[in-house]
């Protein structure tokens, strides 16, 4: 009957040092100028450039959580009996839209996380195909690029070859 104690203490150890370990592996937080904006001649994916990427990404995922919890509320509020056919198809339609953009929503913050995920693995801005760094401009552009933009459009070539036969 002493065993189960022990696991439990043990357990709770393991979890307080767990959780020193992480406050040890805390970096400081690098500062970034509000004009800050990446540039071709810093070195490729430096800390500030690290910082300025992770923001725009959790920025990013905070405005598409909040445009996701309005649109439920609007699904929630609009789900009433409607009792003309023409209403009733057009609040369907409208539904079916919302939805729509809620799944492309809820895939695009999955990519925003897996991007996170890379700036911490330090993988961000290289190229998954050739490891080649992304261009400044095309993560700017769109920050959850994996691919450079030749390896991208190789890639679109090779599914459209495969799609068509």
């Amino acid at each position: 009957m002493g065993a189960p104690e022990e696991c439990r203490v043990n357990m709770n150890e393991r979890k307080s040092n767990s959780h020193r370990q992480k406050g040890a592996e805390m970096k400081p937080e690098v500062f970034l100028p509000d004009d800050y904006r990446p540039a071709e001649d810093e070195p490729f994916m430096n800390e500030r450039q690290l910082e300025y990427f992770r923001r725009k990404l959790t920025v990013w995922k905070e405005e598409l959580l909040e445009q996701s919890a309005e649109t439920l509320e609007g699904l929630q509020d609009s789900a009433r009996n409607v009792p003309d056919i023409a209403d009733r198809a057009s609040e369907e339609t409208d539904r079916a839209l919302e939805l729509r953009t809620r799944d492309r929503q809820r895939k695009l913050v999955a990519k925003i996380d897996s991007a996170l995920r890379r700036i911490e693995s330090g993988e961000y801005g290289y190229c998954e195909m050739t490891g080649e760094p992304i261009s400044l401009k095309r993560l700017d552009a769109r920050p959850i690029a994996t691919m450079t933009l030749e390896a991208q459009e190789r890639h679109e070539r090779r599914e459209r070859v495969h799609r068509d036969d």
